[in-house]
């Protein structure tokens, strides 16, 4: 009887992988390519143990034999660059996963074996985002063999993202910026690059969200508020750079002048009236323009502060 039963439930097995789709059936657990080696970290640093790329990796997190679920104390390197037996006995040219150089394993094999620990927590909406669905690894931006990553680092992580991301180091230059270059503010704190539920990848639902993690005063509620604001923050901010101050899209009274343009005092520094001689039309030009007067731009609690004069 328990034969049978073994029997049945091998062919049921059988038969549904032959169900499977080749898709599918490609996703299955696949048996390695290569015996893994007989001692482990040991055996590789028979060769590779005077290599100084390869031996950072000892100072490391993931050398720390004592906790259970690093690599060092499973499998060693091979827990990272699979089964090397072969390669060890110099049958193969290199292990079963190779992160860099000729032999360099597709971008889905090489972060399978980073997201067969890391996938839960910040990464756990990496399948399907942008950084993912445009085939970029882990090791693209994170380097494994040193004892500080410098994606992890504040005043490095600029400039490992800036290699990709070429218009935003642009803005960084530019006179009105977020301290980025500086080592305060790094890409981080906005974005997850792992993947988001957010726009551009951006660590919040909303960019107005994200803002708030710094500008909290900007937040509300407020008695009065002004509807570009709580709509989004990049109606009149551009968060990477500006030319103009306060990280703002163009000056202001230009600025306010995309909405505010009727037949008022609002039009008068565009309008033909805004001569050298008319004092009243020129002074909303100067300094601040709108925001000399609408100084509490963002809202006000003032019951006074319908035009967020106070």
């Amino acid at each position: 009887m328990k034969q049978t039963l073994a029997l049945n439930l091998l062919l049921g097995m059988a038969l549904t992988m032959w169900a499977l789709p080749a898709s599918a059936q490609s996703r299955q657990p696949a048996v390695p390519a290569q015996p893994y080696a007989a001692a482990g970290a040991g055996t590789c640093l028979t060769c590779h143990g005077v290599d100084a790329k390869v031996t950072p990796i000892l100072q490391t997190p993931h050398a720390v034999k004592g906790d259970p679920h690093t690599p060092f104390a499973q499998n060693g390197c091979e827990s990272c660059h699979g089964p090397g037996g072969d390669h060890a006995a110099l049958k193969a040219k290199s292990p079963s996963i190779v992160f860099k150089g000729p032999n360099i394993s597709p971008v889905a094999e090489r972060n399978a074996q980073c997201l067969s620990c890391h996938q839960s927590g910040l990464r756990m909406n990496w399948q399907g985002s942008q950084h993912q669905t445009n085939d970029i690894a882990c090791n693209d931006c994170h380097t494994i063999h040193v004892t500080k990553d410098p994606v992890l680092v504040k005043l490095t992580q600029p400039a490992k993202c800036f290699t990709c991301h070429a218009e935003q180091r642009s803005d960084s230059f530019k006179f009105s910026h977020h301290p980025i270059r500086e080592g305060k503010v790094v890409c981080a704190d906005c974005h997850n690059p792992h993947g988001s539920a957010g726009p551009k990848l951006l660590k919040e639902f909303t960019v107005n969200e994200t803002c708030y993690n710094c500008h909290a005063e900007k937040r509300g509620p407020l008695l009065w508020e002004h509807e570009p604001v709580r709509e989004n923050c990049l109606n009149c901010h551009t968060p990477h750079g500006s030319t103009q101050a306060r990280l703002l899209v163009q000056r202001p009274p230009y600025l306010c002048q995309d909405c505010h343009a009727n037949s008022t005092h609002q039009a008068i520094p565009l309008a033909g009236q805004s001569v050298a001689g008319q004092i009243a039309a020129n002074i909303r030009l100067m300094a601040r323009g709108c925001l000399n007067c609408h100084s509490q731009i963002h809202g006000s609690n003032s019951p006074n502060g319908t035009f967020f004069t106070r």
